[in-house]
């Protein structure tokens, strides 16, 4: 399986469109979402292209390819827009044999661990910094943000063949680990 990883997108239409293009063009098999999805939020400034409601709509066209989770910023009336699940605060996938614990990281994160073991992936967002690591047999993930980076470009992952990436919008790959 071959999926794309992509984390606050800040209700940023014009960035949404760009990563779905590739999405389209890498035939993808999911589209894993680790929240922030529609709103920008009381500290993040507008971001280009914002515009939740065709976010909404283009995300929806997907529905049956996301799997997705809830951010700090996501709100229970923006489960009435969208036409998937993404009000749970993780989600554990199954994929290669390998055990990816997706959250948003405003709950969960490097220094507050849900339970995890050896050869786990932990997958999150909220921190708009692109993270590819392996401490303790854990590979930590984080790919940033695609429309509002606090370090670093905006970015998405992919996983693909035990790798995952971290990718600019541009399709240069940032950080990269094999699990």
């Amino acid at each position: 399986m071959k999926f794309m990883i992509v984390s606050d997108i800040h209700g940023s239409f014009e960035d949404l469109k760009k990563v779905i293009q590739i999405f389209e063009e890498e035939k993808l098999d999911k589209l894993v979402l680790l929240g922030d999805l529609l709103y920008h939020g009381p500290r993040n400034p507008l971001p280009d292209g914002y515009n939740p409601k065709e976010v909404a709509k283009l995300l929806n066209q997907y529905k049956e390819k996301i799997v997705a989770v809830r951010g700090n910023c996501d709100a229970e009336v923006d489960q009435m827009v969208l036409e998937f699940p993404m009000r749970a605060d993780y989600i554990e996938l199954y994929v290669d044999g390998h055990r990816f614990f997706l959250t948003h990281g405003h709950l969960y994160d490097e220094e507050h661990l849900p339970m995890l073991h050896q050869g786990d992936v932990f997958l999150y967002g909220h921190f708009h910094k692109p993270v590819a690591k392996k401490e303790n047999g854990i590979v930590f993930f984080n790919p940033s943000s695609i429309s509002l980076p606090k370090a670093g470009e905006k970015s998405f992952g992919i996983y693909e063949n035990n790798e995952l990436k971290i990718l600019s919008m541009d399709k240069g790959i940032i950080k990269s680990i094999k699990i």
